[in-house]
């Protein structure tokens, strides 16, 4: 009973609650505030999440939808006052070396830092002063500096990783150990170029060109200006093919176009992107998680020192089975995104199909990481399987006979109800199997309430096109 009511137990009728967030900081029933949901689609799978998120909402947590393929959170993130950023072609985009919150972040921990450092100067000099008063001030400045560059530091990262993960995406190849140096050295000399605005891709291609002393070190070019240009001659027409347009560089190569706020929900709607644009659409999910985890470190970062209300967030991370597939690399990526959430404060949704979608991968080192996401899920969603799938869940988590019968009837397809003349519900949707670690599993059934209806509907364009034509419309 501790946690968001998520349904009732197909067995018995009772109430059933839980959720990452409250079932580890209240229940102590799990070590890693996260759960991974499985199953087929059509099943309800996004509805359970957003009864989840609807539910942490009321906690006082905040959901933030990072990657929507399907536009289907959207009206649930309206409904709580929040914020829709829409990325995709024509519709916005989306600078992976815009900052983002870090500059401001950046710039009230400098503010404190130096108001610390003055008072410190100030005790320093009085000619009776309190050790101990002193003491703690010292300890502030030193708190304020290392949060201070640890901001910095983690800015730096992540563009360093999101412009690697989008040459791994164009290349279906990362950047060579040499080519991520180069990249090191440039995004380094950007603010120093750059002082008025956030730095975009064609920044990064210009110093790359101009050829700088510091990226001519690490490119080990001997003095050679033929050598620097052979070295550099793929990582160049890599990042011309992100810059002048190509199949991302017009979401990712251009000025941002809608801040993210970090004190409201947010879901980033990217069911713009078409599916058969894979590409973009993992680059999309990629750069979306990287810009929610930025402004979820800086909350903390801020919190840590005292100048912002401490904030929990829930992340959900839909159709990851996508950004695995994008290139060689992106598992260790989501990989250590997902290793993160105990740290910084947040509970993370990881949402796929079946097991087969995250093992397959080329690489068996990637299938091991792939498997360890479910692994390392708190919790454990389970929706209709089909059989063929058991013995790669099997290999994640203990299931009894009469558990994989029954995830597999909840795959069965609708039947016809002869007495409506319609399809009746397929037998398993808003069906679940909770799982937590080899205990036996819970199985509920999701009941929307009449308001989660009006935000649950993912079938708006079929309704829109059933609607039969007025007299002479024709």
């Amino acid at each position: 009973m501790v946690g968001v009511p998520i349904g009732r137990n197909t067995e018995t009728g009772a109430t059933v609650c839980g959720d990452p967030i409250s079932w580890f900081m209240r229940a102590k029933l799990i070590s890693n505030p996260s759960c991974f949901v499985l199953g087929k689609p059509g099943l309800g799978k996004s509805s359970l999440i957003r009864r989840i998120a609807l539910g942490l909402c009321a906690y006082g947590v905040n959901p933030l939808i990072l990657g929507d393929l399907k536009g289907e959170h959207v009206d649930l993130v309206e409904a709580m006052s929040g914020q829709v950023i829409k990325i995709g072609r024509g519709y916005g985009n989306l600078n992976i070396l815009d900052p983002g919150s870090s500059r401001e972040t950046v710039a009230k921990l400098a503010a404190a830092l130096d108001e610390a450092m003055e008072l410190e100067h100030e005790l320093e000099c009085a000619t009776s002063r309190d050790e101990a008063e002193l003491e703690a001030v010292r300890a502030r400045v030193r708190q304020l500096q290392k949060l201070h560059d640890g901001v910095l530091a983690e800015a730096h990262g992540r563009q360093l990783t999101m412009v690697s993960a989008l040459i791994t995406i164009a290349r279906k190849t990362p950047p060579s150990v040499r080519e991520d140096s180069i990249l090191d050295a440039a995004i380094r000399l950007l603010p120093k170029r750059i002082k008025n605005r956030a730095p975009l891709m064609s920044d990064l291609l210009d110093v790359i060109q101009e050829a700088p002393a510091e990226v001519r070190a690490v490119a080990l070019d001997r003095g050679d200006d033929e050598r620097y240009r052979e070295v550099t001659e793929e990582l160049e027409a890599t990042l011309i093919s992100l810059v002048r347009g190509g199949r991302l560089g017009d979401v990712f190569g251009k000025p941002t176009t809608t801040p993210m706020m970090a004190d409201k929900p947010v879901v980033f709607d990217v069911s713009s992107i078409d599916d058969t644009d894979g590409d973009l659409q993992a680059a999309a999910l990629l750069a979306c998680w990287s810009t929610g985890f930025a402004a979820i470190e800086n909350q903390h970062a801020l919190a840590d020192a005292g100048l912002a209300p401490r904030r929990h967030n829930f992340v959900v991370m839909d159709e990851l089975w996508r950004a695995l597939r994008a290139g060689q690399g992106m598992v260790d990526r989501v990989d250590a995104l997902s290793r993160l959430n105990r740290s910084v404060g947040v509970g993370v949704a990881m949402i796929s199909h079946t097991m087969s979608d995250l093992l397959a991968l080329p690489r068996e080192e990637d299938v091991q990481k792939a498997r360890g996401l479910v692994e390392r899920s708190g919790m454990l969603f389970l929706g209709g399987l089909p059989r063929a799938e058991m013995p790669k869940l099997r290999e994640v988590v203990e299931l009894s006979k009469v558990e994989e019968a029954t995830l597999a009837s909840w795959q069965d397809p609708p039947s016809w109800d002869h007495r409506t003349s319609q399809e009746a519900e397929p037998p398993g949707r808003g069906r679940f199997l909770l799982k937590v670690g080899g205990r036996p599993g819970v199985p509920f059934r999701v009941e929307l309430t009449p308001a989660e209806l009006a935000v649950n509907d993912t079938n708006k364009r079929w309704a829109a096109e059933a609607q039969p034509l007025e007299e002479g419309a024709a």
